[in-house]
């Protein structure tokens, strides 16, 4: 090796240190508690209606790609008596919301965006832009008629049980009052925008905003670029996460001179984008994006396939991660702590070849040794750009590493490591809140048989069964990350989750099924399952330097905490048994008279 594992590990713990702090995360904030910042839509002008009163089938909360799955799904099973309700002016949830510029996907966009042969679109590029994302997100809404079915620019404000009708009521701030058999919940894990505890923000005479609430107007321009708004201004960026890495390139191309804010470095591969091969578009035969979906999982899961569909990064990445190819033998064959031995080795392997990137690409040594993240691979999401680190190269470009943060903001500009930088603009590339309750995220509790509370319920993390099903709360289906398998792709795993409570939903309407509820043993017994599979995960995240991923810090509230740790094929693979053997195994289908013991 051409390093030293024990001293890098150290300089992990070093690093780590730096950016330790005691609030974890309470140093963020919600951009909606922060009456200083605008939170208010950008994308679509606010328009009145009548409130809304009827009983329906179902419910489904929030209209990103999971709700949107879930209309789809349901419409395929033959049940169309639902409604959408979702807080935005469309269809597309973080993909309307983020318009930043450069805002790009970082999964294959051909495994990436669901139903794509049931729409017949063949996306245009290998990682496509946020506009094409949103794109399709409108329509899969227009191709199964879900526009009619939607409220938009409508929050939920309460679900609550009745027992005596066996449905859901829900209310809603335009005075919607709406019976429902079923809930689905799916709105997603990054919905609420957050912004660093700062003291003066009030204070800031310039523009400021959060990258989700992108000010055009401001800056001109589109996610396109050409941000001709700011050639006379000096911008700071605070965040360097995925967000800060796809806008950095555009503000440093535009803005009259640019200041990033560090505090943690992330991990910058390379991109290495391409055009659609129209020849390969029209060869495509019946089934290709479930076998390039399956496929690509297999790959990330460790399952042998004779050919790899996709050939990205993350196929490359995860099996690199176990460090079966520096030895000669099986790796199942050492001892466990060999084993463990070898995997933090291969990390330290790949985070070496992410240095070496950045000197390739970052002139100056000062600042290409401050660009150079210490910590493990998957401590946080890895990002891939072609831009960003050569944006550092222009002379009106300036890294402020701040492993401590912000310290203050002034009426002219930001105070970091006790220097005032003057700046026109300031902009939060800082990310959502996660690590709260869902209650706390979404605005909204669940209040389920005999008065509880999801919010107290889950309040020491997840209880359902397969992810999808809690006991106590009839009829209620989870459609968020929630105690099922879960790697890379998110879209892949909606919509999976779509099609299982589409299904649930369809068969419970047809067999004259009252309500849908998990044994409290089952429940139980996938909550230990779910939490011994994470163990080796929690003590990875344990050393890790804070993100979102550890809980800023504290693991107990941490991103993947609830994410059951088995191979995304297998767990599949057991629901599809679950359907086959048609005995529910684990839930109680009861007749409308009928409650559960």
């Amino acid at each position: 090796m051409e390093f030293d594992p024990v001293e890098v590990g150290q300089r992990y713990v070093s690093e780590r240190a730096k950016r330790i702090r005691k609030e974890n995360l309470g140093q963020f904030q919600g951009l909606t508690d922060v009456v200083e910042l605008d939170d208010s839509d950008p994308w679509t002008p606010r328009s009145e209606r009548q409130s809304v009163t009827e009983t329906l089938e179902v419910a489904i909360l929030g209209g990103g790609f999971g709700g949107l799955l879930a209309g789809a799904h349901l419409m395929r099973n033959g049940v169309t008596d639902f409604r959408i309700i979702e807080q935005g002016g469309d269809f597309g949830g973080t993909w309307y919301w983020n318009r930043y510029p450069g805002v790009q996907c970082d999964v294959e966009s051909h495994v990436y965006l669901p139903l794509l042969e049931e729409t017949g679109y063949v996306p245009t590029k290998r990682y496509a832009d946020g506009a094409e994302i949103f794109e399709h997100a409108q329509r899969i809404g227009a191709h199964y008629e879900l526009y009619p079915a939607t409220l938009f620019q409508t929050n939920v404000t309460s679900v609550v049980w009745i027992e005596d009708q066996q449905r859901w009521e829900i209310r809603t701030d335009r005075d919607d009052l709406l019976h429902a058999r079923f809930v689905l919940r799916a709105n997603g894990p990054l919905n609420k925008p957050q912004v660093p505890r700062v003291p003066g923000i009030a204070e800031f005479t310039g523009r400021i905003f959060h990258t989700s609430r992108w000010d055009y107007d401001y800056t001109g321009g589109s996610p396109a670029g050409d941000l001709v708004g700011l050639h006379d201004k000096r911008v700071a960026i605070v965040g360097t996460g995925a967000t800060g890495v796809q806008a950095v390139p555009f503000l440093a191309e535009d803005a009259k001179e640019l200041f990033v804010v560090q505090r943690t470095p992330s991990v910058v591969g390379a991109r290495n984008n391409w055009l659609t091969d129209p020849q390969w578009a029209a060869n495509l035969g019946p089934g290709w994006q479930y076998d390039r979906h399956h496929n690509f999982l297999s790959v990330l899961n460790g399952h042998h396939q004779d050919e790899n569909l996709v050939d990205d990064i993350w196929t490359h990445l995860m099996p690199a991660l176990s460090g079966q190819h520096l030895i000669d033998v099986p790796i199942e064959t050492l001892p466990v702590e060999d084993q463990m031995a070898l995997a933090a080795i291969a990390d330290m392997q790949l985070m070496r070849e992410i240095h070496e990137r950045v000197d390739d690409e970052v002139a100056d040594p000062a600042t290409a040794a401050a660009l150079k993240p210490w910590f493990g691979f998957l401590c946080k999401r890895p990002t891939f750009n072609d831009e960003y680190l050569a944006a550092f190269n222009k002379p009106t470009v300036h890294l402020v590493a701040a492993p401590d943060g912000v310290e203050s903001i002034t009426p002219t500009g930001l105070v970091v490591n006790g220097q005032h930088y003057e700046v026109d603009c300031i902009v939060f590339a800082t990310g959502f809140e996660t690590g709260s309750t869902p209650t706390d995220r979404y605005g909204y509790d669940i209040i389920g048989r005999d008065a509880l509370s999801l919010r107290t319920h889950f309040s020491d993390g997840a209880k359902t069964l397969h992810g999808f099903f809690t006991y106590g709360f009839p009829n209620f289906i989870e459609l968020g990350l929630s105690q099922n398998a879960y790697v890379v792709n998110y879209t892949y795993m909606l919509d999976r989750k779509a099609r299982h409570a589409a299904r649930v939903v369809a068969h419970a309407q047809g067999a004259g099924i009252g309500t849908v509820e998990p044994t409290l043993a089952a429940q139980n017994e996938w909550v230990e399952l779910t939490r011994q599979s994470g163990q080796q995960r929690l003590a990875y995240l344990s050393n890790c330097t804070p993100g979102y991923y550890s809980g800023q810090g504290d693991v107990s509230r941490g991103f993947f905490n609830d994410v059951h740790n088995v191979s995304e094929v297998e767990f599949w693979d057991m629901i599809d048994t679950w359907w086959a053997t048609g005995e529910f195994e684990g839930l109680v289908l009861a007749p409308a008279t009928t409650t559960v013991v």
